[in-house]
């Protein structure tokens, strides 16, 4: 077996025997390696060298709470009764019938950004689809929409036109494959596939990737992997747990420069992406709802917290990526710009004269002065001014409002 192959080998053996986002596993990685950490679980027994323990230790000092819970020792109680010598060719072979294979952190491919997790970085990461894992996008140029699975007509519209918007300016998103606001945001991003080289959406599995999860989302995302990429960093096989969810969701943060939260409950999972995102640096928004709906108050919080920005529009949206974002057209997303109204522009005094006219019976100067409460100099200038911009008029009664048109 030659090095590259045997380091793929023993990534795809680690990623079966530990929990995502384990960091007593990760700690012995990157202190012994993945050959070697793998041999420390699978042929020996008993503790592990000191050498080991000790340097795990100290990888771990931030975790002194947790001590116990992340000793090494205690880790290779959880591990070995996993072991399948098998395993690794096994998940190998399977992920390379669909079409996949495996991303290790050794390869040029790897996305550099889920390095900001720390000792929480996947260690590696499976992956189908037509795209390929070298097309996967880079943090500036991608965003991961997120929000509540039971989402409403209000979340999955607001979803789609920001989407749609977004993907026609070269920005992939990336989101969870789930009901809701990742269904929608999947779907609006097929639909505005512009064929470039970078594929329009990404779902980032809680399972493994021999089945598509939840069933109902079966076609869509067959869809995903024709045109776009799949990826977890679980193992074919593997049940997506409650836990797994969870920890899905960190490299949903970690991955894409951005994070745009649709709809969430009050405890929405989408908060501990939107949360994670926030702790390495990223960008967070959050889309405003109705204060009467519950399918917005996860989203309310973030933004009464501070731990998002409000977005409201496409163009607020690829703000959140900065000024390096991608857009192809040149021209950033339109804004939806409100209708120019005949007072635009004036000053208090104006406004308040022009509030005075009548609509129909025309009034004299000092009766203006009465109602708008403003001298009869102010007055008098103030008709003049309208009347140059076509808002007022005078006739035989005296003045009023002139109507558009």
């Amino acid at each position: 077996m030659s090095p590259d192959a045997e380091l793929r080998w023993a990534r795809a053996g680690l990623a079966r025997l530990m929990e995502p986002n384990d960091l007593t596993g990760t700690a012995l990685v990157t202190v012994a390696g993945p050959v070697e950490a793998y041999r420390i679980i699978c042929h020996s027994s008993g503790k592990a060298p000191v050498i080991e323990q000790q340097a795990v230790a100290e990888l771990l000092g931030g975790e002194a709470a947790l001590r116990g819970a992340h000793r090494l020792d205690a880790g290779l109680e959880r591990w070995r009764p996993r072991v399948d010598i098998d395993g690794p060719t096994r998940d190998l072979a399977t992920i390379r019938r669909f079409g996949g294979d495996l991303l290790i952190p050794e390869d040029p491919g790897w996305p550099s950004q889920l390095d900001d997790l720390g000792l929480g970085a996947p260690l590696c990461l499976w992956w189908r689809g037509a795209s390929g894992i070298a097309q996967l996008p880079a943090a500036g140029s991608s965003m991961s929409v997120v929000g509540s699975r039971d989402a409403t007509d209000y979340g999955r519209h607001v979803t789609y036109e920001m989407v749609a918007e977004l993907c026609q300016r070269g920005i992939t998103i990336v989101s969870g494959g789930a009901y809701g606001i990742d269904a929608r945001a999947h779907e609006a991003a097929l639909n505005a596939d512009q064929g470039s080289e970078r594929p329009s959406t990404v779902a980032i599995m809680a399972g493994g990737l021999d089945r598509f999860y939840p069933a109902g989302n079966d076609e869509l995302l067959r869809r995903v992997e024709s045109t776009g990429l799949l990826v977890a960093e679980v193992p074919p096989g593997t049940a997506p747990t409650r836990w797994r969810f969870l920890q899905r969701n960190r490299i949903l943060a970690a991955l894409c420069g951005a994070t745009l939260v649709v709809e969430a409950r009050w405890r929405s999972g989408a908060l501990t992406t939107a949360r994670r995102a926030s702790e390495i640096g990223r960008e967070v928004g959050a889309v405003p709802g109705s204060v009467f709906s519950s399918n917005s108050a996860g989203c309310h919080r973030l933004l009464r917290e501070g731990s998002a920005i409000p977005v409201t529009d496409a163009a607020e949206a690829l703000e959140l990526l900065g000024p390096g974002a991608s857009t192809p057209t040149g021209e950033p997303p339109t804004r939806q710009a409100s209708p120019a109204r005949d007072h635009d522009g004036l000053d208090i005094q104006d406004l308040l004269l022009m509030d005075a006219l009548p609509l129909r019976q025309g009034a004299a100067p000092d009766k203006l002065a009465t109602v708008s409460g403003l001298g009869i100099g102010a007055v008098l200038g103030g008709l003049s001014r309208l009347q140059a911009r076509g808002l007022a008029e005078q006739g035989p009664g005296g003045w009023r409002r002139k109507r558009s048109g």
